[in-house]
């Protein structure tokens, strides 16, 4: 292979993150070596010039059409060579070496298979979303009835938040979301890479529980540190929502089965129906729920 990791990033219009994010891939750098795969699923901004007059090292492949995270992430692995796939968002930064920490943590503790980092926001907060909790019926339950929004960050009460914990110790968890995502080519080629089904969303849940019930068990290596901005994907909220619940209702739809599946999209319908009622009533700005409720038969059937 010619090289340790292969980064594995999608863009679509992300001219204003990829130069930095590729920036702090090159520069914290350290003795891993590295080759980097980008698919643009078809950018409408100056995302690919800028790509080739800036970097020309990076392998940049154009489908010519929008295929989605999920499409997009398996056409990037097919030309990569490397020991290891690294799934990295174009709105990351790289801190701290963190690509050479994490293949290091992997080759130390390699029983684990999947590996994630920390997540930072531009302020040095903690940003939460590298990881969470595998959905279940329970933790739906308590969104279907406000509980998560009454207790968030409860460890009982939010159980997907994974509670208080602020990701800055080794921790297997449910679910390494797909911002950054390590993982080694055999793992990958035994798990079938991303289910293609999703378009975007959902698509890192079903591959983390994929790899719990293939042997492997999803970890967090704390000391790879990236700075997120999480959404840039979205063009509002939501079209971030939309994208987001019927990612949800897909993985119940493909994952469970029976009456498990029939409550589980029940109580997504019941949560997002009892927040939209609230909304209405106190008259909120943010129309979202409302809006997700009234385009609810969109969401709910999931991806085709």
């Amino acid at each position: 292979m010619t090289a340790d990791v292969a980064i594995l990033i999608v863009t679509y219009n992300s001219e204003k993150q990829i130069e930095e994010c590729l920036r702090s891939v090159y520069d914290q750098a350290r003795s891993v070596r590295q080759e980097v795969v980008i698919v643009d699923n078809l950018s409408s901004d100056g995302t690919v010039a800028l790509l080739r007059e800036k970097f020309p090292q990076v392998k940049l492949v154009l489908p010519g059409q929008n295929l989605g995270f999920a499409k997009g992430v398996n056409l990037a692995a097919r030309h990569a060579d490397a020991e290891f796939l690294l799934l990295l968002n174009p709105d990351t930064v790289v801190l701290d070496h963190a690509i050479d920490v994490a293949v290091e943590f992997a080759r130390a503790h390699p029983a684990y298979g999947l590996y994630g980092g920390r997540t930072l926001k531009p302020d040095g907060a903690l940003e939460p979303s590298s990881c969470w909790g595998l959905p279940s019926l329970w933790s739906m339950a308590l969104f279907a009835f406000g509980i998560t929004t009454l207790a968030p960050r409860n460890r009982w009460l939010d159980p997907e938040s994974l509670g208080g914990w602020a990701r800055d110790t080794v921790r297997e968890v449910g679910v390494i979301t797909g911002c950054f995502l390590l993982i080694g080519r055999p793992a990958w080629d035994r798990l079938g890479g991303l289910d293609e089904r999703y378009f975007m969303y959902g698509e890192d849940t079903d591959f983390s529980m994929r790899a719990w019930r293939a042997g492997y068990r999803p970890v967090i290596c704390p000391d790879a540190r990236v700075m997120h901005e999480v959404g840039q994907s979205s063009s509002t909220p939501l079209h971030k929502a939309l994208l987001l619940y019927r990612g949800k209702a897909s993985y119940v739809r493909r994952r469970w089965q029976g009456l498990p599946r029939s409550l589980g999209l029940g109580l997504l319908l019941l949560g997002v129906g009892l927040r939209a009622l609230a909304s209405a009533v106190l008259r909120g700005r943010n129309k979202t729920w409302q809006g997700l409720w009234q385009q609810r038969k969109s969401w709910i059937v999931g991806y085709a």
